[in-house]
């Protein structure tokens, strides 16, 4: 098996992970992965995530161009926005969550996640005493300006570990798939008491 072929099989999991805990109703979402010769396995535009086939997973070039002639998901910019900004990162997921969704419409502008446990399964942080800023982007359908906003947000604050995008999702990344979907599973917990937590003060 081809290190393409692993990585997909590894995406069409994670969509059906996903779209079992209720992440990617309908055709939501998009997932890649990086390959060791920097070409990237993403997710096919329009496909439902919790239906993927090796066959919905394309290559697509450093700069999202396809290598198959297939449309690639309409958020490769995004993706690839990640994988510019953080060598490192090997998978970057996108659900469209319920907590995320309901933080953007109670929480103006970032999320501030501090002294969650689950802070800790994130890449680089090694205490729930730490301040977690995630930015909440407004929703564009035009998807370049919204990662060069994304990508000016790094620019001034040099770390970046989520983002929201206001009535949409978020996305989250780590060194693997696996390491991605950890995070994924981290943020929407401590996303989902954040709404709760804004639930109960008010």
């Amino acid at each position: 098996m081809s290190d393409f072929d692993t990585l997909a099989a590894e995406l069409v999991e994670a969509g059906r992970e996903l779209y079992r805990r209720g992440w990617v109703p309908a055709t939501s979402g998009n997932f890649s992965a990086r390959l060791d010769d920097g070409t990237i396995a993403i997710t096919a535009s329009g496909r439902h995530k919790g239906r993927l086939t090796a066959g919905d997973i394309l290559r697509i070039d450093a700069e999202g161009r396809s290598l198959d002639g297939r449309r690639p998901s309409a958020e490769t910019g995004l993706h690839l926005g990640i994988y510019r900004r953080f060598p490192q990162v090997r998978a970057v997921l996108h659900p469209h969550s319920p907590a995320a969704v309901l933080a953007s419409r109670l929480f103006k502008g970032e999320l501030v996640l501090e002294d969650h446990e689950l802070l800790k399964a994130l890449d680089g942080i090694d205490t729930h005493a730490h301040r977690l800023v995630v930015p909440i982007f407004a929703n564009d359908q035009d998807i370049p300006r919204l990662a060069r906003k994304v990508d000016q947000w790094i620019e001034r604050h040099r770390r970046l570990h989520a983002y929201i995008i206001a009535g949409h999702g978020f996305y989250a990344w780590g060194g693997s798939v696996a390491a991605a979907l950890t995070a994924v599973e981290a943020l929407e917990f401590m996303f989902d008491c954040e709404v709760r937590l804004y639930g109960v003060r008010s």
